[in-house]
C-alpha cells in the first residue's frame, strides 16, 4: 500500500552549526521549501532526509529532515521580553496559584505606582489572580509570586522549552534533541 504524504507535513529539523537546534521551543524547523532553498543556496548541510522526494521536470531530491546550518549563529544572550518568553521562563504556569489556564501577565509592583514593564517586575498569572491583586502591591493584596521575577538567559529559555517537547518529533530527529521520548507513549 502506498501511503502519499503531504510535503507540507515534512517540515526539517534545523541545527546550529555546532548540532544543536537553534530553539527548543519552540523547535527550529523549517518548512520543506525553505529548506530545499537553503540546500540550494549552500546554507545548510543535510544530515537526514525523508523517503518522501519533490520533483521537478529536471530534478529529483528527498526531503530534508535535518538540516545543519553551515555559519554559527550566535544566540542573543539576552532574549526579548515578549509574552510567550515570559510564559517560558514562568512554565506556563500562574505565579500566584499554579494554574495553567486563562495566563495573562502581572505587574508585580502595579504601573500605578511605578512599576515598569520589565523581566524583574512582570510574572505570568491567570486571570482571576490578575483581577484578584489588581492594581494592589502584593503586601496589600497578600499575594507574592511564587519565584521572583527575573531576567533569563536565552540558555535558561531553551533549558526551559525542553520541559515542553512538541507533539511531533520525526525518528531521525532523536539523535539531536535531548528529550526522554521514551516517557511519553
Amino acid at each position: 500500500m502506498t501511503v502519499h504524504v503531504r510535503p507540507e507535513a515534512l517540515p526539517a529539523l534545523v541545527l546550529n552549526a555546532d548540532y544543536r537546534p537553534l530553539s527548543y521551543y519552540p523547535l527550529s524547523i523549517w518548512s520543506w521549501q525553505d529548506a530545499i532553498k537553503a540546500v540550494f543556496l549552500d546554507r545548510v548541510s543535510i544530515l537526514a532526509e525523508y523517503d518522501h522526494s519533490v520533483s521537478s521536470p529536471s530534478r529529483s531530491m528527498k526531503l530534508p529532515s535535518v538540516v545543519c546550518l553551515k555559519s554559527y549563529v550566535k544566540p542573543a544572550t539576552w532574549p526579548a521580553f515578549t509574552r510567550f518568553n515570559l510564559f517560558l521562563r514562568d512554565r506556563f504556569e500562574c505565579q500566584y496559584c499554579g494554574s495553567l489556564h486563562d495566563l495573562t501577565f502581572d505587574h508585580v509592583v502595579p504601573r500605578r505606582c511605578g512599576g515598569q514593564t520589565t523581566w524583574e517586575n512582570v510574572v505570568a498569572a491567570c486571570s482571576p489572580c490578575n483581577l484578584k491583586k489588581g492594581g494592589l502591591m502584593p503586601d496589600h493584596a497578600r499575594m507574592w509570586p511564587r519565584q521572583t521575577p527575573f531576567q533569563p538567559t536565552t540558555h535558561q529559555l531553551h533549558e526551559r522549552g525542553r520541559a515542553f517537547p512538541p507533539n511531533y518529533l520525526h525518528e531521525s530527529w532523536l539523535d539531536y534533541l535531548y528529550w526522554d521520548t521514551e516517557l511519553e507513549p
